[in-house]
């Protein structure tokens, strides 16, 4: 995959997440601050506009999305946002070519920074219902087609978003509601399960 292949890619996932602005915000409107949706469309905002201002290589292109997600005033999902990305540029490869290997190491190597950050596991009803299965997808891929790989991991975050609902939160404003929280997925899953949706679109 090029750089450009790639840039495509990190667009195409911002516009996915930025799409869904009125769903994320009225999934937090309901145990949260109602900010989820503008939040993340700040985010990908920023994103998307480092991704077409980097003239440099695939690991500065990231170095930039990280660095203008960091410089946004928001929620608990600026900070993760950030974490992700810059751990995903600690690993990826100065020039403007990446490979099947490469993919996976970028990626693992964002989850295992956010992990760190986090400590939320799957069933604890945040953002990480999403990325631990579409990092584990992404981990697991054994063929040689990007296309494949993404869709693996866009399928793995939006049955990890669904099965959100299912859960009790145990973080953030939510965790007071307790078992009301059953029945509604966790927003910041949702807009992680987008945000993969759009990455999956070549």
């Amino acid at each position: 995959m090029t750089k450009a292949e790639f840039a495509a890619r990190l667009k195409h996932a911002c516009t996915a997440v930025t799409a869904a602005e009125a769903e994320l915000t009225e999934i937090d409107s309901k145990f949260g601050d109602a900010d989820h949706g503008l939040t993340m469309t700040k985010i990908a905002g920023a994103i998307a506009a480092a991704v077409d201002a980097s003239d440099g290589g695939i690991q500065s292109m990231l170095d930039d999305a990280a660095m203008a997600v960091m410089a946004l005033n928001g929620g608990s999902a600026v900070p993760l946002w950030n974490t992700w990305l810059d751990g995903m540029q600690e690993d990826a490869p100065e020039g403007e070519e990446i490979d099947i290997d490469g993919i996976k190491a970028i990626f693992a190597k964002a989850f295992e920074e956010i992990d760190d950050m986090s400590g939320a596991k799957v069933g604890d009803k945040t953002m990480m219902d999403a990325l631990i299965p579409a990092s584990e997808a992404i981990a697991a891929y054994e063929g040689d087609s990007v296309n494949a790989l993404f869709a693996a991991a866009a399928k793995a975050a939006a049955e990890g978003a669904e099965n959100s609902k299912n859960f009790v939160s145990k973080f953030g404003r939510a965790k007071s509601y307790g078992t009301k929280t059953i029945g509604t997925p966790d927003a910041g899953a949702a807009s992680m399960a987008c945000f993969f949706r759009g990455l999956a679109q070549a």
